[in-house]
């Protein structure tokens, strides 16, 4: 028997076991999640509270009709077990469950939100705040603690412990309260809240409820704030945020010790063709038959019915079969960018690129060259402060950028001074002969002179529908056949991320936003104008073919 080299638990070593064994299917980001937590779970910082995880599984069930599923035992160990040897607070504080409906999500929050108003969690004044678009959807974990209040064999036991009203739960020992609220509630008043549920965060739209429910939070000891969550309609969103902060912690992009990323879905579209595949995007269905029956018959009439087939596809599979707004590549043609430098650059030709919108916003640079069949784009970002306190970006990806050299913040300058552009290219010129700089006429007028007059030659390119449906298949090939490099350079991939392409009706197609303001798209605008001069880079390898590594 190997020896175990990480802190474990009963719980996580029957969830591992099942995964990793094939015994349940389950989809990449399973195994990703696997490895990511082995990595946690071997620091000498931390450390298991057993007890704590046992009483969060063990008090509960003494009440409710229903025991836990492997996957919530599993999940409990994180959410109540794993701390910091330094303080024994919580590792993670923020858990993202995203998986197809009927998984059982509200009762495994009812679940553990009764276990955290009691004295054996062991913290007073500890208030659940559950939200949601609509009041039925508020209203169901609450509902369902209600129920176990009322049940017969509860009601005598638990009448002293609890107050139940049809707004309010109270454990009259720790003073902890739970409420359900709808996501227009404009003020929390200042509460000190415990703990928050956000629901079926797939119909958020923007980010106004989260920042009034989370803006109390952190105040009271083992603050944890849950994200639960089927696929939905609505593109551009907090969840659609959420699905990809989860990604980059998976992938090692981001180091962010503080969110569980427990994600559920299929690997691939086609794989709902075969219904043992399901457990990929629900790992509640193989103990629970009755939805299985309904979720096949389900799929049988999605067979008859389009509309059907893509709620099944979008709810159950954690699968969306349709987005008018298409990606510019896919997440895994977009994490294939990551490859190394090659070596031997000095001399090789190279394309500038610059996107500079506004003077307190972003500016992206970046060099393009080719060099062994491949191209690559090296760059960087300049960040004026104010745009970070104005505008609602992901920080995790800034505080990574900035780690790698990929950006820099400016603070003390009213404006981003174009010098900095123009600095940043002549250092590159140490390395690489810059044949000509690439950008659009916004900010020409302050910045081409400047650049000339540092001796380079700047071409200004057009923007929009006709240069970027000329540039679209080359994207396209770049990107599926792999072909484009961003080394190290999270921050690029996040760009390319952030943009759509939307079709034209006269056949033409654009680059967009998703988001006009925390999805920033400025690098990826400074390579589509490096691009339009692709045709003036010759690839270096083509003439020395020595210089290929086979």
């Amino acid at each position: 028997m190997r020896e175990m080299t990480y802190n474990s638990h009963p719980y996580i070593d029957e969830y591992f076991h099942l995964i990793e064994s094939g015994e349940i299917p389950a989809c990449k980001e399973q195994f990703q999640l696997i490895k990511y937590l082995k990595k946690i779970l071997s620091r000498d910082d931390v450390y298991i509270d057993h007890k704590m995880v046992e009483d969060s599984v063990n008090i509960p069930a003494r009440y409710f009709p229903y025991e836990l599923y492997p996957w919530q035992k599993f999940s409990n160990v994180f959410i109540f077990g794993l701390r910091w040897k330094e303080d024994h607070s919580l590792v993670f504080d923020r858990y993202f469950f995203y998986m197809g409906r009927g998984g059982g999500k509200n009762g495994f929050f009812s679940y553990d939100s009764f276990f955290m108003m009691t004295k054996q969690h062991g913290i007073q004044n500890y208030d659940i705040d559950i939200v949601a678009t609509s009041e039925d959807q508020a209203k169901r974990s609450f509902k369902d603690v209600y129920t176990v209040l009322e049940m017969p064999d509860n009601e005598k036991k638990l009448k002293k412990a609890f107050y139940k009203s049809k707004v309010l739960i109270k454990n009259n020992s720790t003073k902890s309260e739970m409420i359900y609220n709808t996501s227009n509630a404009r003020t929390k008043d200042s509460k000190r809240t415990g703990c928050i549920l956000f629901d079926e965060e797939h119909e958020y739209e923007n980010y106004d409820a989260i920042k009034v429910f989370t803006s109390g939070g952190g105040k009271v000891q083992d603050y944890r704030e849950f994200h639960m969550s089927t696929d939905g309609n609505i593109r551009g969103g907090p969840l659609d945020d959420l699905k990809e902060e989860a990604k980059l912690i998976l992938n090692g992009e981001i180091e962010d010790i503080s969110l569980f990323p427990f994600l559920c879905k299929l690997d691939n579209p086609d794989e709902a063709e075969n219904p043992d595949n399901w457990t990929k995007a629900n790992p509640s269905l193989p103990y629970n038959k009755v939805l299985k029956r309904k979720m096949l018959k389900e799929f049988k009439l999605g067979k008859r019915k389009s509309a059907i087939m893509m709620e099944f596809m979008t709810k159950r599979m954690n699968s969306p079969q349709e987005d008018t707004r298409k990606e510019v590549a896919t997440y895994e043609d977009r994490l294939a960018t990551d490859k190394q430098l090659p070596e031997g650059l000095e001399g090789v030709e190279a394309i500038g690129g610059v996107d500079f919108a506004d003077v307190r916003d972003f500016c992206s640079v970046g060099l393009l060259f080719k060099k062994g069949g491949k191209r690559y784009w090296i760059h960087h970002t300049f960040i004026h402060h104010l745009a970070l306190k104005l505008q609602d970006i992901n920080p995790d990806i800034i505080a990574e950028a900035k780690k790698r050299n990929l950006c820099t913040i400016i603070h003390n300058e009213k404006s981003i001074d174009p010098d900095r552009v123009v600095n940043w290219f002549i250092e590159k010129l140490k390395t690489f002969e810059i044949k000509k700089i690439s950008m659009d006429k916004y900010r020409a007028t302050i910045l081409k002179p400047k650049l000339e007059e540092a001796g380079f030659e700047v071409e200004i390119v057009r923007r929009g529908p006709a240069t970027h449906a000329m540039l679209s298949p080359l994207v396209d090939d770049m990107f599926i056949n792999q072909t484009i490099a961003f080394p190290d350079d999270p921050m690029m991939r996040w760009y390319v991320g952030n943009v759509y392409k939307e079709e034209k009706g006269n056949g033409n197609m654009e680059y967009c936003k998703i988001d006009k303001e925390k999805r920033k798209t400025d690098g990826f605008f400074a390579f589509l104008h490096a691009l339009v001069l692709d045709e003036e880079l010759t690839d270096q390898d083509e003439f020395f073919l020595t210089d290929i590594v086979f």
